[in-house]
Formats: C-alpha cells, structure tokens, sequence
C-alpha cells in the first residue's frame, strides 16, 4: 500500500484509510473461504451472535483469524444488505440467509468436504417477501382507465 500511496503521490494514511474502510479491501491473506458475518443491528436483533458462536464453535478461530489448513477465514462486517433475512452471512460471493445455528454447521461442513451449499434463504423465503407471505399487491393489477371519470 506504501507502493500505491508513492505512485498516486498521496499521503500513506490515505491510502491506508481506504483499504480498511472497505470489507471488499483485504490487508492479508483470507482462506479459500471468506466468512463474512453480518453483525449490525437487524442482524443482531435477529440473532447474529448466534452465528458467531456457530462459527467459532465449528471452525475453531475467532474473528480475523484463519483455519491453520487455510480454508476459512472469519470476519465481522458492516451491512451486507439483507436486513430483512436476518441472520445471515456472506461466504465469498453467495449470502446464506435466514440461520439457525444448524444451517450454519451444514453450511461450513458442506463447504469443507467439497460440496456447495445452495446460497439465499434457508427457510425457502423468497427474495425478501414477508415470512407469512405476500400482505400487498395480491391481486392482478386493475387495466387502463380504471376508475378514472366518465366524463374525461
């Protein structure tokens, strides 16, 4: 980063500021794995210490730490955008939402003996519709001129 900050012709810290502001920005090596883990407050309202202890527990690392065979790396992160299937985690690019503290032993052990989980909802939800299914926009859309006045 110090090679970047001389090319740019900008102060080191800058550079520095950057690179760690931004999950996406890596400062050292991560495993084959990134397990990102959401932890703001709808997180954290739907449990997300739930999944930090799953993790902790099945990977044996704590935050910021790599499994000695470099497989999973663990880490903490801001908002990953899907508040509304909390809890959830990011494991390099796919999101595994909805957890309970089994899908996440399932999730990493997949991923350990090689296999790949299905990423997205683990409750079958889908996109981000409510739980208990659709509550507006459930029936079709009336047609052109609907309730619009006679004489217009």
């Amino acid at each position: 980063m110090n090679h970047v900050a001389e090319v740019l012709d900008m102060a080191p810290m800058r550079i520095y500021e950057v690179a760690t502001f931004y999950t996406m920005f890596n400062r050292n090596p991560v495993g084959k794995y990134h397990v990102q883990i959401c932890t703001t407050t709808p997180c954290m309202l739907r449990d997300s210490d739930m999944v930090v202890r799953a993790c902790k527990e099945n990977l044996g690392i704590g935050m910021g730490e790599t499994t000695k065979d470099k497989l999973f790396t663990m880490c903490e992160v801001e908002c990953l955008g899907a508040c509304v299937n909390a809890p959830m985690m990011q494991i390099n690019d796919a999101y595994y939402e909805d957890l309970s503290e089994s899908d996440v032993h399932e999730i990493l052990d997949d991923l350990r003996e090689g296999r790949t989980p299905k990423p997205g909802s683990r409750i079958d939800r889908f996109a981000s519709e409510p739980i208990t299914g659709l509550t507006s926009l459930t029936s079709p859309p009336t047609g052109p001129g609907y309730g619009v006045r006679d004489d217009l």
